[in-house]
């Protein structure tokens, strides 16, 4: 192994705990998932690096990666967010374990996800959109009825809203509801400490 090749397993071992432990559990606390995230950037880290001095093309090597990948995903219910920090994972993995000559470039596309990741994944950024998911005591077929209603339960404009289930032997109809909560100085006394 070369310098830059040792040099690039640090920076891929270092961005990976940023990833998981300083941005992802720090913010969502779901410890199962650093597992899958360290595991997958270490694995496509060591597939990578061994397909990379192999004969075997990369590409055949990283398309069966991530086909197995993918179907791990498909196969447990996890969030976009997850998503995003599955590929991030993988994605650092796999810069970090391409053949290069130089540090500056792996190291700057390793730093941009990183950055992004902070920024697009940040508490404060677009903090007061919320989405929830309610079940209404009546089955609503009319959109404009169904937002009514969610508003009317809600005691806030909806911005948007999506029907998953109408069930009519219950007599129930479950919505994902997508609002924006207002600023905590317009709130009442009351609710302020809940917000």
């Amino acid at each position: 192994m070369t310098t830059i090749q040792l040099a690039l397993i640090g920076i891929d071992l270092v961005a990976a705990a940023i990833l998981t432990f300083a941005l992802y559990y720090r913010r969502h606390h779901r410890r199962d998932l650093l597992v899958a995230f360290l595991g997958v950037n270490v694995g496509v880290l060591a597939v990578t690096s061994v397909l990379a001095t192999s004969s075997v093309g990369t590409g055949l090597g990283l398309g069966l990666f991530g086909v197995l990948s993918i179907i791990r995903l498909r196969s447990s219910e996890i969030g976009q967010q997850e998503v995003a920090y599955y590929f991030s994972a993988l994605a650092i993995g796999l810069i970090a374990g391409l053949p290069h000559t130089t540090l500056a470039l792996p190291a700057t596309l390793i730093c941009l996800v990183l950055l992004v990741l902070f920024a697009a994944d940040h508490p404060k950024l677009l903090s007061r959109g919320r989405s929830q998911v309610m079940r209404l005591d009546r089955a609503i077929f009319d959109e404009r009825e169904l937002k009514m209603e969610a508003e009317a339960r809600l005691g806030l404009p909806v911005m948007a809203i999506k029907v998953q289930e109408v069930n009519l032997v219950n007599d129930t109809t479950l919505v994902e509801v997508r609002y924006t909560r207002p600023r905590v100085s317009t709130l009442p006394v009351g609710l302020r400490r809940a917000a």
